[in-house]
């Protein structure tokens, strides 16, 4: 197996110490070229959501990126990446990939002095969450399935080959979602 990180901005190295971790192969995506090594699955990483929209269109990425998530290649993003996948950005002009029927609220917890950690379930299993300037998902449609909440606010869902998580899991110990996301893959 092996999984592709898109590496133009944000925690894409901590996602792949997480996947060595897990005995995975990943390696990074910076420009189209990257796109041409086989991958069994995607991370949209955290980061700054629009920074990273920005560079996606400027390396001619997008449009590349969403047509391999519409064809079923299983992605997971976290916090930006969560953004990136959204269909609708309640307070922002203009949603990015819109792959995933939800939408999410951006920088749902303030500024940076809003971020916190706390302990909760993701897909019924404790384990800590990581909140940086973390957006949250306010609405899903009928085909997603949501994964977790915190404080009665989505912050965890997935929708066929898509897993979006507004915190992140690459920033502690625990492996759980990773390993969800390489379950996905294997199913």
């Amino acid at each position: 197996m092996q999984i592709g990180v898109l590496a133009l901005q944000g925690a894409f190295i901590e996602h792949q110490s997480m996947l060595q971790k897990l005995g995975v192969k990943s390696f990074t995506i910076r420009n189209l070229n990257d796109l041409k090594n086989p991958m069994d699955g995607l991370i949209l990483p955290g980061g700054e959501s629009t920074t990273m929209y920005k560079l996606l269109q400027d390396l001619l990425l997008e449009q590349p990126i969403k047509d391999l998530i519409n064809s079923g290649l299983p992605v997971m993003g976290t916090c930006a990446g969560l953004l990136l996948l959204a269909k609708e950005i309640h307070n922002y002009d203009k949603p990015f990939l819109q792959t995933m029927d939800i939408t999410a609220r951006k920088n749902a917890y303030g500024k940076q002095l809003g971020s916190f950690k706390t302990i909760a379930k993701f897909n019924n299993k404790e384990m800590p969450f990581v909140f940086i300037r973390a957006p949250f998902i306010e609405r899903v449609g009928k085909d997603v399935e949501v994964l977790s909440t915190v404080d009665e606010r989505i912050v965890a869902a997935r929708q066929n080959n898509q897993l979006a998580v507004a915190f992140h899991p690459e920033l502690t110990n625990d492996l759980t979602v990773h390993e969800y996301f390489l379950d996905m893959i294997k199913k």
